[in-house]
């Protein structure tokens, strides 16, 4: 029996669909937001107490399991507290694999090796960063949360006493100089991340589903950082793969309308994610 409330018959349908073929099936997640909650300080973050548990169920359910995220794969893999699950994944033989894309894939870690790899810093970074504290200036935005991702650097404004308007006067500014450093700029929640630019969620989403033969696609995502998993998502069903699409809301925070408009269910932040995954779980072994 499903305990998730779907809005309509047809999202139901693709529930069922993506249940029937779950063995060969591929569930990839965003981290922040979706398995772990929101939190001010990105250091501080860490995933949903039933997170472990959850993931090492769901590993006896389905092919592969992948964290497609912005942050260092290093620092996820820590937070999410990964090396435990897959010792219980070894321990118990099950079948999945547990897949790290760190720095929307530029970084990766696999359960199976326990390696890390990562492309190269991108050229220009360390030039954006030189110009970084003039342009805080100039948006009066020198309070701003600097986040050094190695790969990358993301600006939060969330600390902020207006960080919305914070943000917008920022936007522009970054754009600019990352455009003259040859580096991309990827907005989300009142955050603001420049990095190479070339790779996104939607490419490394489709990658790991080529690598592992995915029979079946979930994603979820909860930020604007993950529409192009979204579409990637959308490309794989007109293609006839059976994929359901989730939109975590994260308590305190804004949905994404276009996000929630894609996805097939909106569910309450990552407790909600978590629970979907636990019922995903069970009906598989029924």
């Amino acid at each position: 029996m499903c305990l998730v409330e779907f809005s309509d018959a047809e999202s139901r349908r693709r529930y069922d669909a993506l249940v029937a073929v779950a063995r060969t099936g591929l569930v990839a997640l965003d981290f922040d937001g979706t398995l772990s909650p929101i939190v001010d300080d990105p250091a501080a973050a860490s995933i949903h107490p039933d997170g472990p548990r959850v993931l090492t169920e769901l590993a006896g359910a389905v092919r592969a399991i992948a964290l497609i995220t912005g942050r260092p794969a290093q620092q996820v893999v820590d937070l999410g507290r990964l090396e435990g699950v897959a010792d219980e994944i070894d321990r118990l033989g099950l079948p999945a694999r547990l897949l790290v894309l760190g720095q929307y894939g530029n970084q990766r870690w696999d359960s199976t090796t326990r390696r890390f790899s990562s492309a190269d810093v991108p050229e220009g970074l360390s030039a954006f960063a030189d110009e970084l504290p003039g342009l805080l200036a100039e948006a009066d935005a020198a309070g701003a949360f600097l986040e050094d991702k190695g790969l990358a650097i993301g600006v939060h404004t969330r600390r902020l006493a207006d960080p919305d308007a914070a943000y917008a006067r920022l936007r522009p500014l970054l754009a600019d100089s990352a455009g003259r450093h040859g580096l991309g700029l990827e907005p989300g929640k009142q955050v603001l991340e420049v990095r190479a630019p070339g790779m996104d969620k939607g490419r490394a989403l489709l990658r790991v589903v080529e690598e592992t033969s995915a029979g079946g696609l979930l994603f979820a995502g909860d930020d604007l950082g993950d529409l192009q998993a979204f579409r990637a998502g959308e490309r794989l069903r007109s293609e006839g793969m059976p994929v359901l699409l989730v939109c975590s809301g994260s308590t305190g925070q804004t949905r994404p309308t276009e996000l929630a408009g894609l996805a097939d269910v909106v569910v309450d932040g990552p407790a909600g994610v978590l629970a979907l995954l636990a019922d995903l779980a069970r009906a598989s072994s029924i």
